[in-house]
């Protein structure tokens, strides 16, 4: 029994319903956690470290290192029973829509530190920890995760497309018959 089946196994009957149908949802949700320990743990290494004066160099980094993960988790279990792309077009759009939201994620951290200058030497050291955590694992995090959902869901992987209705008997060709090989 996979994890999300055991979470949906626990959730009252009235509403494991409408957990069924958001299925990918919660799949997509658990992505996206596994993900932001990766993201928050890589930022925090690097922004205490090596890019102490770079906070959103470090929330880049972050975000791409943690894109790569969730694009193998979501292809392979959020997504799976979506596509129909060839797997370099759907990596591409992947990583160009991921892309876009490395600036929705980034953006929160940008506007807290250079617009609002809510660093040092214009606050405290706490004040700052408080202000880049929140913009940037919070804020942005949720505003990238929506984008990314809706992105993924209408370009990357998108629902399979329903087979046209066949033409009618009369203007159908024959079918060749092949003998077998």
């Amino acid at each position: 029994m996979s994890a999300v089946d055991t979470v949906l196994a626990r959730i009252p009957q009235p509403y494991r319903a409408l957990a069924l149908r958001h299925r990918e949802l919660l799949k997509f949700g658990v992505v996206g956690a596994i993900t932001f320990f990766i993201d928050t743990g890589i930022f925090y290494a690097l922004k205490l470290t090596i890019l102490s004066p770079k906070p959103v160099t470090s929330k880049v980094i972050a975000v791409l290192a943690a894109t790569m993960v969730s694009y193998v988790l979501n292809r392979e279990w959020s997504f799976r029973t979506r596509g129909g792309r060839r797997r370099y077009h759907e990596a591409t759009l992947y990583f160009v829509i991921s892309g876009i939201g490395v600036g929705f994620y980034s953006a929160p951290l940008w506007i807290s530190r250079y617009l609002l200058h809510l660093q040092t030497p214009y606050t405290t050291r706490l004040v700052e920890e408080i202000a880049d955590f929140t913009a940037g694992q919070i804020i942005g995090l949720l505003v990238g995760m929506a984008f990314r959902w809706w992105a993924f869901r209408k370009w990357v992987f998108p629902a399979e497309q329903p087979e046209r209705p066949s033409a009618p008997p009369g203007d159908r060709p024959l079918a060749r018959s092949r003998a077998p090989e």
